[in-house]
């Protein structure tokens, strides 16, 4: 039976990266060579999420959006390559380009992305400052399929924190990446298992 391959694309720190790999690594998607996270994107091949990808021994593809005319143009060479690999699912995980349909409609149902509000709640840029300036007393994180829209995907998992009273932006930003640390993984492993199902925008998983 061929493995679950998973691509990451990143192009900052790579704290969820990172999570990621050590999830997978312990396990916790389940057998190791039953899933593997097989290959990196980024657009910054400077970032520190290339190195902890090097690091652990994660292939990397790593290009220059300057170098290209379009958008469009250089999805398609992602694209040939998550096929050439066997890619079964993308995990965004701080990757900061906006993607055209060229990318997101042969992976529609197989990319998933990880927003700090409780979606629809707070799409967008600056989702922490947006909910911050309204004074919610609770956001979170949600976990969703990605599809055309702006964080309009359907909605995998979610989950709530508190807003304290003298959150700024830093400290609420702290305790969100605390939780997708650990819940995206979770997501991550559930799909790699066959636990989730997409009907529509209603997203079905197992327990």
């Amino acid at each position: 039976m061929k493995p679950f391959r998973i691509a990451v694309f990143a192009s900052g720190e790579g704290t969820n990266f990172q999570a990621m790999v050590d999830a997978w690594q312990k396990g916790y998607f389940g057998a190791i060579e039953a899933t593997t996270i097989e290959l990196l994107v980024s657009d910054k091949p400077q970032a520190p999420v290339v190195q902890r990808a090097i690091q652990a021994g994660v292939d990397t593809y790593v290009f220059r959006p300057k170098e290209y005319s379009s958008r469009e143009q250089y999805e398609i060479e992602i694209v040939a390559e998550l096929e050439r690999r066997g890619i079964d699912l993308i995990v965004l995980a701080g990757y900061m380009r906006l993607l055209t349909p060229t990318i997101v409609n042969p992976y529609m149902g197989r990319m998933i992305n990880v927003h700090p509000s409780l979606l629809p709640a707070f799409p967008g840029k600056d989702a922490l400052g947006q909910a911050l300036a309204y004074g919610v007393k609770l956001t979170g994180i949600t976990v969703h399929f990605v599809d055309n829209g702006m964080d309009t995907g359907p909605i995998v998992a979610q989950q709530a924190i508190e807003v304290q009273p003298h959150d700024t932006a830093e400290t609420l930003a702290e305790r969100i990446h605390e939780i997708e640390r650990k819940l995206y993984p979770q997501v991550v492993a559930q799909i790699a298992q066959g636990k989730v199902t997409l009907e529509g925008r209603q997203v079905i998983v197992e327990t």
